[in-house]
């Protein structure tokens, strides 16, 4: 589990690893923080997958098609992947932890810098890679926006399964607020590389407790294995270790 990858993987106990507790009142506002927007081209989403570690839905990453700007960032990242970590029950799930509460589950939508060449070159450095993170909470007006990822589980769900996905605009999936936290971070799978600057958004989105119970549907195992729930796959908070995080908002 999450305590020994650092044996394999040194990075796993660095100074700048993800995801960590926010506390309010440790948190700075930054007035200079710009808002972050998105365009997104709902024509660049491929296809949807399980790799036995979690649900993700892959872009097209070859142009400047779906691209994140603003915010803390310099320059556009493009949107190469979305993916969810999520509990065994509606208690808990998200990565990041604010003020002790726990949220069902964390979405997070993977960008890179091209910049650096290729993805590969952008896990090397500092500024390589923007995540914004949504949480996900469990309530009785849920998110229609969730219904098309979760109309294509029963499609996936074994690991290994693939399916298309296309025509999808994941900016519906954002929040009405843009307010966010940010801080610079990991990533919460191993190798856990040092590149992120997180963009985690204030407000949660909502879904229903059937929605939930679809996400936990899903198998880490393969078609023919025994049955293992893939749940609680999220990696508990690391040391800040002296980081500052920044509020766009009071």
């Amino acid at each position: 589990g999450p305590e020994r990858w650092h044996e394999n993987y040194p990075l796993a106990k660095g100074d700048k690893q993800s995801p960590i507790e926010i506390n309010s009142k440790d948190v700075q506002h930054d007035s200079s923080l710009a808002p972050w927007h998105a365009s997104y081209d709902p024509g660049a989403a491929k296809t949807i997958l399980n790799n036995g570690r979690t649900c993700r839905v892959v872009f097209d990453d070859t142009f400047d098609r779906s691209v994140l700007r603003g915010g803390p960032l310099t320059g556009a990242y493009r949107l190469r992947q979305l993916h969810l970590h999520w509990g065994s029950s509606d208690d808990h799930g998200s990565e990041h932890v604010i003020d002790g509460v726990k949220y069902a589950a964390e979405l997070h939508m993977v960008h890179w810098n091209p910049k650096h060449g290729n993805f590969a070159g952008a896990l090397k450095q500092p500024d390589g890679v923007a995540v914004v993170g949504i949480f996900l909470k469990v309530g009785n007006t849920p998110k229609p926006e969730m219904k098309r990822i979760l109309e294509e589980i029963d499609n996936i769900k074994t690991k290994g399964r693939e399916a298309p996905f296309q025509h999808f605009d994941p900016s519906i999936l954002f929040p009405k607020s843009r307010d966010y936290w940010t801080y610079h971070g990991s990533f919460t799978t191993p190798p856990c590389e040092e590149c992120i600057t997180w963009i985690l958004l204030r407000e949660p989105i909502e879904v229903s407790p059937d929605q939930m119970a679809k996400l936990r549907s899903l198998s880490k195992n393969g078609e023919n294995e025994p049955v293992h729930p893939l749940v609680d796959n999220w990696r508990p908070p690391q040391p800040v270790k002296g980081r500052i995080v920044r509020a766009s908002f009071k």
